[in-house]
């Protein structure tokens, strides 16, 4: 009998009787990628306690974990020394294992990542503008994967296993709010983004949203990776989110799940996006004559004074009511809010969402913990460096990014 292993609620791993429908092979791979990514979300685990949440035999972890150990993706750490019996020797993902570059293409700045196995950056360029254009994304992006490219060695090099790009869908909507000119928005309408970075990439190119990218940043490599079922919201140039629903990123049949800056709320804007968004702050600093750009050429806000005042109270009564929203179509464990700002202010926002949200009626409502991201800025870049990483080693299907990528898994 063939089978392979599903993380299911709780961590706990099931196995899945493939009757004929999947050769060994096949099944010898889910069960790799399986197991990495249990390690991934573990950080470290001896072969026996990986043996006993996936329902694997001993010799079956073994074979497999000393393959991949052999392929360079994995490593053994110091034993485990005072316990009863032999010691314990725990096995974690090598960091060295594998490479990846991870794009974050916004509407008043653009980053690129170079990250490792473990979701550590190793390198990282920004570039800042009034509005992106086509042209100056594919100038920056071939600048910057050069300058990148040369602070690893040749043989790191050979170990990178493509390129992600998280963006917004629809680059040319929303223009009298972002203040492109109407020619640079449309055009936009004509340009395959995943497509044209292909062309000039020597590696496998994916592309998702970049809202999407920064929820499967957290649930990959966040804090809050221990919840089964909630609801992202990252707010950056505009608002955005994803839901993560049986410990998986869902992103629904068109891949705009959690497109949460369309939602109605009673407060300026009408929409949250028109509410919660940075662009709204921009706004209110150009009003008192500050300089808007400080948003996103510096980290520090301190400065920002009564503008940040105001914008954290009518993004925190936005957000108070999208919680509401959410809670009340799934039942989610929490509401997990991140953004493109230092952590001093996501902790002020924070307090003062909880504050509003339990002034809400709930009745007929569960309760629901409203939890501080944990990645923050480079969330969305994060999330785009993972997707040659985890299309490669991950669960197959990988309900991540399983929508959204447009070259096929990368075998690493």
């Amino acid at each position: 009998m063939n089978a392979y292993a599903a993380v299911g609620p709780g961590g706990r791993v099931a196995l899945t009787d493939l009757g004929g429908s999947i050769n060994q092979s096949a099944g010898r791979l889910y069960n790799e990628r399986t197991i990495l990514s249990l390690i991934r979300q573990r950080r470290s685990l001896p072969k026996a306690e990986i043996a006993r949440l996936t329902g694997l035999s001993a010799q079956t972890v073994s074979v497999i974990i000393n393959q991949l150990e052999a392929e360079g993706l994995l490593r053994r750490q110091s034993p485990q020394r005072g316990r009863v019996g032999q010691p314990s020797v725990p096995i974690s993902l090598d960091p060295e294992g594998a490479f990846s570059f991870g794009m974050k293409l916004g509407r008043r700045s653009s980053d690129l990542i170079l990250m490792d196995f473990c979701g550590t950056i190793r390198a990282s360029l920004r570039e800042t503008y009034p509005y992106p254009t086509p042209s100056r994304l594919q100038s920056f992006l071939d600048r910057g994967c050069r300058s990148l490219l040369m602070r690893l060695t040749a043989g790191q090099a050979r170990r990178v296993r493509g390129l992600g790009v998280g963006a917004p869908f629809d680059l040319w909507s929303w223009e009298p709010e972002v203040g492109a000119p109407a020619d640079v928005a449309a055009s936009w309408r004509g340009f395959d983004i995943a497509a044209e970075i292909q062309r000039q990439s020597p590696w496998p190119v994916q592309f998702c949203n970049d809202a999407s990218a920064a929820c499967a940043a957290e649930l990959a490599f966040g804090e809050n990776a221990q919840l089964q079922d909630f609801l992202y919201i990252f707010i950056g140039s505009f608002l955005g989110g994803g839901i993560v629903l049986n410990g998986s990123l869902y992103t629904g049949r068109s891949g705009n799940a959690g497109a949460l800056g369309s939602l109605p709320v009673p407060a300026p804007g009408h929409r949250l996006i028109r509410s919660a968004s940075l662009y709204v702050l921009e706004r209110m600093l150009a009003e008192r004559g500050q300089d808007p750009r400080l948003l996103w050429r510096s980290d520090d806000w301190s400065g920002l004074g009564p503008a940040l005042d105001n914008w954290i109270e009518q993004a925190a009564e936005a957000l108070a009511l999208a919680c509401v929203a959410g809670i009340s179509i799934i039942d989610f464990q929490a509401v997990v809010i991140d953004g493109a700002f230092p952590d001093s202010v996501r902790t002020r926002l924070l307090e003062q969402v909880r504050a509003r949200f339990e002034r809400q009626d709930r009745q007929g409502l569960t309760e629901l913990k409203i939890l501080e991201g944990s990645i923050g800025p480079n969330a969305r870049a994060i999330g785009a460096a993972s997707l040659p990483l985890l299309a490669g080693a991950a669960r197959e299907p990988d309900p991540a990014f399983k929508e959204r990528a447009r070259q096929p898994a990368v075998s690493i």
